[in-house]
């Protein structure tokens, strides 16, 4: 069974390589299973570009085709697992995958398959009698046809995302159903089974609802080039620069993890699979010189989780956003979302350096990269990747057009770029590859991208259906509303226990779940209740949301986040996780910024809005030197002064009082003079080191106090 969210270890990569596995035309036989998946994927996103650029039918139906065809690949994928990663003859593969141990599995898998295809096929065949003319009415066949591709689509969840999200699908099922057992404000009459099978399948919602059809139209498109990324080596580009960063920072070994981690993992959709794929290589990188597992897993964890809200991409969350708030566009949220992505990313820099830098070895950066890449390939493998970027940036931000024209130009141009540029480098003699060897390998590395990118697409499409059909049967209870009730039943109209409480739902329903599914549940759950009881902006109320919502891979016990970079790492969980809440705490603070003061997220840049997120930035800071800083008084005043930068911190961040936040700054900032002053120890000299302009950046545990 495949797991989004991985924890084995992955083997170490040597010394002074650099760079991520990527598959090759010769890893496979020709007829095997892997070619059969490669065959189909181009199937699969000609189709995908084609609707893109045609919209030849209504996005409801598409979505019933996408989801079907998607889902189709996904049980190949499966598949190809249990025969041992389909590499073998194609027969010999299928009669492993059907072999003793996986027989009830391939089984099912195989059923699956034929409900899929029959399922989608008729609701395709038939949309408009079941959209339009049906609509709210079913025949018997169709509901019989509904149940079982119910029990499919809950199976093919469970093997996406194991248990925990299982027992969410579930429960919001077992909801719909005995509602009427339900405590208090949560009660109601209870959904009928034909009610229930109407709005997850024969409506053409639920499963096939607004969801389904956002990943068809958008974010399916934003894969593919993902996948094309990974496909071309981007993503290897992106490691070299992480380990050229560690020759001007102290902390730069670790640093790498925190930039490579965080780029792609902002792109993937997924923290915790961004965990096991990006920290497979950095996490044994920071062990083999000199960071504790228990740190190296932390770092990477984090890094992963500030990845999702790093824009223009934000984990996909920004599609959905754009598409959840009314009166907005794609680039509004982009904007919204700058000013707090750079307090994380910078506080997340400092507590790195803070909690890696005495652990490191001294490690010539020189030696982490075998191949030295020359200046002129480099600038031609910043203009390959670029290219497509700066087009994507202008078509959103000045054409602005939609999303997902703005993903097909994207797309059309990395492949464009990804397969010319090395062609025209042979052509004119600055590669050793001929021109035809140059083609085919590109070529190769453009099928290898579209498998990536439906291999990524699968599962996140699979929750998204999943999840929408949960929400639509919790809507259909009303429950959005008893939410809201109990919330301001509970926080007696005070809204900072109403944010505390709607934080712990967002933890909670977000456990388990990449960045797309935890944000939409809560943005249709929780936001509303913000939004409507309290009178917050929907900017504020929905990157509250977000931003809580994710913190579930980081919170214990389940901390799923967590619990991959310490597989890989070989860490102790608790351990690991005590870390990650150190280097992450501000990230815990950060969302009730948004709202006692909305205008950091507001999409605006103004005085007003610089100002609050320059308050935030060092309250934030604060919070990070008073956690991690090895100070070196006595036990008490470490103590004190760990509790006045943590608290002090907190009031910067997040008091509404203008006033207030400056007389806590001037706290802060008196505390760090005074530390200068007295030598015990010396910040500014950290902070110094932390940009390579100072060897000494943590003093030594027997450092004295005065001097």
């Amino acid at each position: 069974m495949s797991d989004a969210n991985p924890d084995v270890a992955a083997d170490p990569e040597p010394e002074s390589g650099v760079g991520f596995d990527r598959e090759e035309p010769w890893d496979a036989e020709i007829m095997s299973m892997r070619n059969v998946l490669i065959g189909l994927s181009v199937v699969f996103w000609a189709i995908v570009i084609y609707y893109s650029y045609a919209i030849p039918i209504p996005r409801a139906q598409y979505g019933v085709i996408f989801l079907g065809a998607i889902l189709e690949l996904y049980i190949l994928t499966e598949l190809m697992s249990m025969s041992g990663g389909g590499r073998e003859n194609l027969f010999a593969d299928l009669k492993r995958a059907y072999g003793p141990g996986n027989r009830l599995h391939a089984a099912l898998l195989s059923l699956s398959a034929i409900d899929v295809a029959i399922t989608t096929s008729y609701i395709a065949w038939n949309f408009q009698a079941l959209y339009v003319d049906r609509a709210g009415r079913a025949l018997p066949h169709e509901y019989v046809m509904a149940a079982v591709f119910s029990l499919v689509m809950i199976y093919l969840t469970w093997r996406s995302f194991g248990t925990t999200f299982l027992a969410v699908v579930v429960a919001g099922f077992g909801y719909g159903y005995f509602g009427m057992y339900a405590p208090g404000p949560l009660q109601h009459g209870g959904l009928g089974v034909e009610r229930i099978l109407r709005t997850v399948v024969i409506s053409v919602d639920g499963f096939f609802g607004f969801l389904t059809q956002l990943v068809a139209a958008w974010i399916a498109l934003f894969l593919l080039y993902a996948g094309f990324l990974k496909g071309y080596g981007a993503f290897d580009l992106i490691m070299r620069l992480a380990f050229r960063s560690a020759k001007y920072i102290d902390s730069g070994i670790a640093q790498t993890a925190v930039l490579s981690s965080a780029v792609i993992g902002s792109v993937n959709g997924s923290q915790t699979a961004n965990a096991g794929m990006t920290g497979s290589f950095t996490i044994p990188l920071m062990k083999r010189n000199g960071v504790k597992p228990e740190t190296a897993g932390a770092i990477e964890a984090v890094a992963s989780t500030a990845g999702q809200v790093l824009p223009p991409v934000m984990g996909a969350g920004a599609f959905i956003m754009a598409s959840l708030i009314t009166g907005v566009t794609y680039v509004d949220v982009i904007i919204a979302g700058l000013i707090p992505a750079a307090i994380l990313c910078v506080t997340i820099f400092v507590a790195v350096h803070y909690v890696a830098a005495p652990q490191l070895d001294n490690t010539n950066p020189d030696n982490l990269i075998q191949n030295a890449m020359p200046r002129s390939e480099f600038l031609s493998e910043s203009l390959k990747y670029g290219i497509p970027l700066a087009i994507l940036i202008y078509k959103l931000g000045v054409e602005q057009v939609t999303v997902g024209t703005a993903a097909l130009w994207t797309t059309t141009a990395m492949l464009v770029t990804g397969i010319m540029f090395p062609v025209v480098e042979s052509l004119i003699g600055s590669s050793d590859e001929t021109a035809t060897e140059s083609l085919k390998r590109t070529l190769w590395e453009t099928l290898d991208g579209a498998r990536e990118g439906v291999v990524v697409l699968a599962p996140v499409t699979i929750i998204l259906a999943a999840i929408n059909g949960v929400v639509d049967i919790l809507t259909a209870t009303g429950v959005p509303t008893a939410i809201s009730l109990t919330l301001l039943d509970l926080s007696g109209g005070v809204l900072l226990v109403a944010a505390i409480l709607s934080m712990i739902i967002c933890i909670i329903l977000g456990l388990g779940m990449p960045t797309t599914a935890s944000y939409t549940i809560v943005a249709l759950l929780v936001a509303p209740t913000l939004i409507s009881q309290f009178f917050l902006p929907e900017f504020a109320s929905h990157f509250f949301v977000f931003y809580a919502a994710i913190l579930a891979g980081l919170t214990p016990p389940i901390a799923t986040c967590v619990a991959v970079a310490c597989g890989i790492a070989g860490a102790n969980f608790w351990k690991s996780c005590i870390e990650a809440i150190k280097i992450s705490a501000p990230l815990f603070i950060l969302p009730f910024v948004f709202i006692y003061h909305p205008e950091v997220v507001s999409a605006e840049f103004n005085a007003q809005s610089l100002t609050s997120g320059t308050f935030a930035l060092i309250g934030a800071i604060a919070i990070i030197h008073g956690i991690n800083y090895r100070f070196v008084f006595g036990r008490a005043v470490t103590a004190g002064a760990r509790l006045l930068f943590f608290a002090t911190g907190i009031v910067a961040m997040v008091h509404p009082s203008r006033i207030v936040q400056v007389g806590a700054l001037a706290v802060v900032i008196a505390m760090y003079v005074l530390q200068t002053v007295t030598g015990r120890p010396k910040p500014i000299a950290v902070l110094k080191g932390a940009f390579g302009t100072s060897g000494d950046s943590v003093p030594q545990t027997g450092e004295a106090g005065g001097k």
